[in-house]
């Protein structure tokens, strides 16, 4: 008698994908880099690089969940790079997007 389909894909699928204790641990990291996050932004030493500081750790914030917790790691590849390619086109944009107001002359109205 033929296996049920769902049974046959959690059969191929399962040893890819993580256990709740990994879950618990990304959350963990999560937490520890919000945390970090919240508090360089009261060290007042560090303004002149708050920002990149800031950029950086949501940045891997943001790799973190989409690879775990969207299982991103355990696609295909092809997935991965078409997801690779819109988080450095959305990073080039940003980048010059800021550039370009950044280096905007202001002028005062009225």
């Amino acid at each position: 008698m033929k296996q049920p389909v769902y049974e046959d894909f959690e059969a191929r699928d399962a040893p890819h994908h993580p256990e709740p204790r990994q879950y618990v641990t990304i959350a963990l990291v999560l937490a520890a880099i919000t945390a970090v996050e919240v508090t360089v932004y009261y060290i007042s030493s560090v303004r002149d690089l708050l920002v990149p500081m800031l950029l950086t750790m949501s940045v891997v914030k943001f790799v973190l969940v989409a690879l775990w917790f969207m299982h991103l790691r355990f696609d295909s590849h092809v997935f991965r790079r078409f997801f690779m390619i819109g988080v450095v086109l959305a990073l080039v944009v940003f980048g010059v997007l800021l550039v370009s107001l950044l280096s905007r002359t202001h002028v005062p109205v009225g």
